[in-house]
């Protein structure tokens, strides 16, 4: 199936524009309505609503150095849990049927080409379809996404093009950290850096915005562009690595950058308070800047890296399960043995935008994985589009990649992660369901919730 195919479906899918006020929502116990995708199955645009390409802004000397303020939180601690998007009931039988899942990916923010919108289409619709399960415990709970939603420099009139639209048939919340392109910001732009960003998913309150172009979603109410995210199961810690190409920074690095170091002692005091609090759960750092990387373009973030370990040490020897960044326009998985651990390092930059190739080893042959260089193994990559589907019980975490180039119709993933959370190494073990009963209510929860 080729990549422009996404865009017009088989006729075996409903095709009618949706109806206004009808539109997949929750109940939150905030009390506040949140809308997600379209009740019924709409066709993408195979153009541009906005024409106007930012790529010679882009092209610029100087801006590209820079980096920027981080926006101070909404709220201290900034955490925000899944129940208040979704509702107590749903978010209570996800946790009896012993089984989340959701989707993770970065980068999705489209090239201004048609060939950009079909590739970023080739990704969300086959996310899309994973909805179209026949047990309700497969289907995603949310998205979080590894930032770059917007290209080039985050502005506020691409997000209906690079966001409301391609999301249109997702139906479900979409959480998101912000990447390099989502902060920076020209010699004379007239946007404060991230301005779009918090307008879109750090509100104080959900509301349907002008950008979404009478699409259903509404804004999301993060408390800031670092958090924690509570679900059943799993608790994502998603930091803001910057605007600068490379390396991706989350402190000052000891004077090094100007700017505060509140991301990394947020990070210090998430880990120890999960650590101090026993968590069973599965625990996610979400970062756009790879800490590892074998891409052609981008390198790591040795900087970034340390402070990972700096707070892991200040936590007690209390790490992540996984850490998952984007950035790098493909997918790769690194395996870092830390002691008797084994921390996986996923790269998922594969939305939609540009995909770039691996490198080469010596005499421009391409790299044979695995390959081990100390502690770390690089174990598998995909030079091409695709997402992350993570399933999370109480016993394990595995992170599928799917990519595009298999069909909307195909469930079977090209690369499966799986680690044993009270062990904290790789396994080969599934996640298993609960019973038939326990399904049959999530179904009905959902339906209840029009999640399904």
């Amino acid at each position: 199936m080729t990549h422009s195919s996404f865009l017009h479906r088989s006729k075996s899918h409903v095709k009618k524009q949706v109806s206004k006020g009808k539109a997949l929502a929750s109940n939150s116990t905030t009390g506040e309505k949140y809308y997600f995708g379209e009740p019924k199955y709409v066709p993408g645009e195979v153009n541009f609503k906005d024409p106007n390409s930012d790529e010679f802004r882009y092209k610029q000397p100087g801006f590209k150095t820079l980096v920027q303020r981080i926006p101070d939180p909404r709220v201290s601690p900034p955490q925000i849990n899944l129940q208040d998007i979704i509702g107590e009931d749903l978010v209570s039988e996800i946790e009896n049927v012993g089984r989340i899942v959701f989707h993770s990916v970065g980068d999705t923010g489209a090239k201004f080409s048609t060939a950009g919108l079909e590739h970023e289409a080739a990704v969300t619709e086959k996310m899309a379809e994973d909805f179209n399960e026949p047990d309700p415990a497969d289907t995603p709970s949310f998205l979080f996404h590894l930032g770059d939603v917007i290209y080039n420099f985050g502005e506020n009139e691409y997000y209906y093009d690079q966001f409301y639209e391609p999301f249109r048939n997702y139906n479900a919340p979409i959480f998101a950290i912000p990447g390099n392109h989502d902060g920076l910001i020209y010699e004379d732009d007239q946007e404060a850096s991230l301005a779009a960003f918090w307008k879109h998913f750090c509100d104080d309150q959900t509301r349907h915005s002008p950008e979404a172009g009478g699409l259903a979603r509404t804004t999301m109410t993060q408390p800031g562009v670092y958090f924690t995210l509570t679900a059943p199961l799993v608790t994502i810690i998603g930091l803001y690595s910057n605007t600068l190409e490379d390396p991706g920074i989350i402190s000052s690095e000891g004077g090094k950058y100007n700017i505060e170091d509140k991301q990394k002692d947020f990070l210090k005091s998430e880990l120890k308070r999960l650590h101090n609090e026993n968590y069973k759960g599965a625990v996610i750092l979400a970062v756009h800047h790879p800490p590892y990387t074998a891409g052609v373009i981008h390198f790591g973030s040795s900087g970034m890296l340390q402070d990972i370990d700096d707070a892991i040490k200040y936590a007690g020897n209390f790490a992540p399960h996984v850490v998952l960044s984007g950035h790098a326009h493909n997918y790769q998985r690194f395996t870092r043995v830390m002691g008797k651990q084994q921390l996986p390092f996923i790269v998922a930059g594969s939305g939609g935008h540009n995909a770039l190739p691996i490198r080469s080893d010596n005499g421009n042959v391409p790299i044979r994985t695995p390959i081990t260089d100390g502690d770390i193994t690089f174990e598998r990559y995909f030079a091409d589009y695709g997402y992350l589907r993570v399933v999370v019980t109480t016993k394990v975490m595995s992170i599928e990649f799917h990519d595009v180039s298999s069909g909307l119709d195909s469930k079977s993933p090209m690369d499966v992660c799986t680690v044993d959370l009270q062990e904290r190494t790789l396994t080969t073990s599934t996640p298993a369901l609960r019973s038939v009963p326990q399904r049959n209510k999530l179904v009905r929860l959902k339906k209840k919730a029009l999640l399904l």
